[in-house]
């Protein structure tokens, strides 16, 4: 496990959508960058994620599986359509609920600004993305010390949008993970399944020569669309995958 502590998203400094306005909302862990085609409704936002965020710390004090399972966990039919959408990702993915929390959170907010009348939207959540575009946007890939870091993006139509980039990595960052891949992104209309995805994904990476096993996971998952595994020098690609 790397450590807990709090790293600071140094990479929003790279970002160049000079056209969007943006936005940094934090509440207690969840740290968000928000780009938007007009100014960020903050209040809005705020009480948004402290709903979600309440339904989810709820969810824990229910049933503390929720929070430290590896694994997917029965969960109440009837729950918030949050945690719903989290444990399904989570079954699908073969990880446990926690491993889609930022992309669920990204996700829900993501398509609560479109309701409320936005139309480009892009929201980071440590390293995992919702976005909708009316224009091609490139989404670069962070891969630590590979050479290959920073050096990679991924070109996202606007056809294709929205959805749900979401990244894992066995080398950067402070979450659990089982793999040693640089970088493992996974694309889906999912938020929540992208980032469970990711995570699983990432997970199956321990040598190069795991990179295809892993790509093979992620295109055995239905509602993935897309994905890219970086190690050291390699990189492997499958799917509705344009790297620029």
């Amino acid at each position: 496990m790397k450590s807990s502590v709090y790293q600071r998203r140094f990479y929003r400094r790279w970002q160049g959508a000079r056209d969007l306005y943006k936005a940094r909302v934090v509440i207690q862990e969840t740290d968000l960058y928000i780009l938007t085609d007009r100014p960020v409704d903050r209040d809005f936002v705020g009480k948004r994620l402290m709903r979600y965020r309440g339904q989810i710390e709820r969810y824990i004090q229910k049933d503390r599986r929720f929070l430290a399972s590896l694994k997917p966990i029965t969960l109440d039919s009837d729950g918030p359509a949050i945690i719903r959408q989290m444990g399904e990702a989570a079954k699908k993915a073969g990880v446990g609920p926690m491993a889609a929390v930022a992309g669920a959170i990204a996700g829900f907010l993501g398509r609560d600004l479109l309701r409320k009348g936005y139309t480009e939207v892009i929201i980071e959540n440590g390293g995992d993305i919702f976005l909708k575009s009316s224009k091609t946007r490139l989404v670069g890939i962070y891969a630590g010390a590979s050479p290959l870091s920073r050096r990679l993006s991924l070109k996202i139509r606007p056809e294709d949008t929205p959805l749900g980039v979401c990244a894992s990595s066995g080398t950067v960052g402070h979450s659990l993970s089982f793999g040693r891949a640089d970088s493992a992104v996974v694309i889906s209309k999912n938020a929540s399944l992208a980032d469970a995805a990711a995570t699983a994904t990432c997970n199956r990476v321990a040598a190069r020569e795991d990179m295809q096993k892993a790509l093979d996971f992620a295109r055995s998952v239905k509602g993935i669309t897309g994905a890219v595994v970086v190690m050291g020098e390699a990189l492997a690609a499958w799917g509705a995958v344009e790297l620029a």
